[in-house]
């Protein structure tokens, strides 16, 4: 499947490059206008570089083979490497450098190296050592004179797109939300040598109540930038940085930025082999005891078919995998606390937490069919929301429910996020899921989806949770309570687990 999607990328890539071998980018120096071929990738025009020094005679040497470019004048070198945001300018009289950070990296496409017009302005001025005005979305205007700061009028009546950001320091991170009157449609990172550039389109801010100091936590300064028609955030971080994540709040044009700290990162004095073999699988029934579920369209309840899919996998594995350990956080009907679900799967050091569910919808019977996989995440869509929040219900029979009141907006962000070491762990078994799904005769599968479950937020390893089909559907309420269906639906968990086996030890072996 990994192939032939490679093949159609490939494919749908270049017949993209053909279609805009068209498309140019305009120069105008002094009265003379000239055009360079260009690439465009999401809005933004890549400039050429060869193209750029063969009109312009300027002197250059190009490397095929390490697939770079300099380009030299009497006063500076510019040297620029392909899929690389770095750009080097050395100054010819004393050898100096400096190195520029792009938005985005530059481009190889057809034996050439392009450069993003938007974000070069500045690089392309120092190297020509002249005024360049950039105009949207694909002019460039050299203007004769010696470089210029532009300097911004503090009593401009402008009205700035970003207003703020608001800074909220966490135990184990910090929270940045970026104020803003215009939906932010996209966005671009990177990171090197402690400094998080991210850069945000179609949007420019307020430079002055978008930077920030730092008070001594893990973002130590905030610099911010309009370059073009965007917004630059350089964000400064300490050694205890992690990872970060970029979020749309809901009903919101704000922007959501989380930094994420070592706090819940596990350090092993002495790391052995064993750690990170496949040995043990936790198998998660949802609800149980006083806890019933959705209750389906026949009667059926919720918690009895997760049961009995847990169990059913669980003989699979125990039968197929002899060398592997299955634990259940509930083998009958009992109730559990969603907190002890996890604390269950790190004391058996799980390398895999599968939590099994039921879907159903409000209004009963309902025509919505199939399966859908949830990884740890806020939730996107309304949809995802609901159903996260009827999962999280149970704690209503909990003895101490308080215990989840820290875990809501955006504390639960930054408490999901301890699980980005795990995350592609659970999207690649999340996808494997999905292709397995895909095959069933009578289920359709839903996707992969995103949405805040409590149950997740424990377990310390790669995690993925299941809602097998619809009890508010007839048709999914009738196979998935009979013995013959809970077995097949097993079956299909049970492919994806061996797939994703075979995925994992040849991850570590690599690593």
């Amino acid at each position: 499947m990994d192939r032939i999607l490679a093949i159609i990328f490939i494919f749908c890539f270049s017949s993209v490059v053909f279609a805009q071998q068209s498309n140019e980018i305009i120069i105008v120096d002094e009265d003379k206008t000239t055009k360079v071929p260009a690439f465009i990738r999401e809005g933004t025009y890549y400039l050429s570089l060869k193209d750029f020094a063969d009109k312009f005679q300027i002197n250059y040497y190009y490397n095929q083979s390490a697939k770079k470019i300099e380009l030299k004048n009497d006063n500076y070198l510019l040297k620029v490497s392909s899929r690389n945001p770095f750009v080097i300018i050395t100054d010819r009289k004393n050898n100096s450098q400096i190195v520029y950070q792009l938005a985005t990296s530059t481009y190889y496409i057809a034996d050439k190296i392009f450069i993003p017009l938007t974000y070069s302005t500045e690089v392309l001025q120092k190297f020509l050592s002249t005024n360049i005005k950039y105009e949207s979305p694909n002019k460039m205007i050299i203007q004769k004179g010696l470089v210029q700061t532009e300097v911004t009028d503090e009593k401009s009546e402008k009205k700035f797109d970003v207003t703020g950001l608001e800074i909220d320091e966490k135990a184990n991170g910090t929270l940045i939300r970026l104020k803003s009157n215009k939906r932010i449609p996209s966005y671009a990172s990177s990171f090197k040598d402690g400094v998080l550039t991210l850069v945000f389109r179609k949007v420019n801010a307020d430079l002055e109540k978008t930077s920030f100091d730092g008070t001594g936590g893990v973002v130590k300064k905030i610099q911010s930038r309009n370059v073009g028609n965007d917004l630059e955030l350089k964000i400064f971080v300490a050694p205890e940085y992690t990872t970060n994540e970029v979020i749309n709040v809901e009903r919101s044009n704000d922007i959501l930025i989380t930094i994420h700290n070592k706090l819940f990162v596990k350090k092993d004095k002495q790391p052995k082999k064993e750690k990170w073999e496949f040995d043990v699988i936790v198998i998660d029934p949802g609800h149980g005891g006083k806890d019933a579920g959705a209750i389906g369209v026949n009667g059926v309840k919720e918690k009895d078919v997760n049961l009995g899919i847990a169990l059913e996998l669980g003989k699979l594995i125990q039968k197929e995998m002899k060398d592997v350990k299955v634990v259940f956080t509930r083998k009958d009907d009992t109730f559990v606390d969603l907190y002890k679900r996890g604390k269950i799967a790190n004391e058996h050091d799980g390398k895999l937490f599968i939590s099994i569910h039921c879907n159903s919808t409000p209004k009963k019977p309902n025509d919505a069919n199939g399966f859908e996989v949830y990884l740890l995440r806020p939730g996107r869509t309304k949809e995802a929301i609901a159903i996260a929040e009827f999962e999280n219900s149970v704690i209503q029979y909990e003895e101490n429910p308080q215990r989840y009141q820290k875990l809501t907006d955006e504390n639960f962000i930054l408490v999901s996020m301890a699980q980005a070491a795990y995350m592609r762990y659970s999207e690649k078994f999340a996808e494997f899921l999905h292709n397995e799904f895909n095959r069933h005769p009578k289920l359709q599968s839903r996707g992969v989806k995103q949405a805040g479950f409590y149950v997740l937020v424990g377990a310390s390893m790669p995690n993925v949770l299941i809602e097998s089909g619809f009890l508010s559907n007839p048709a999914d309420a009738k196979y998935l309570s009979t013995k013959t269906g809970q077995k097949e639906f097993a079956a299909y968990i049970f492919e994806a687990i061996k797939k994703y086996r075979a995925h994992y030890e040849s991850e570590m072996k690599a690593n």
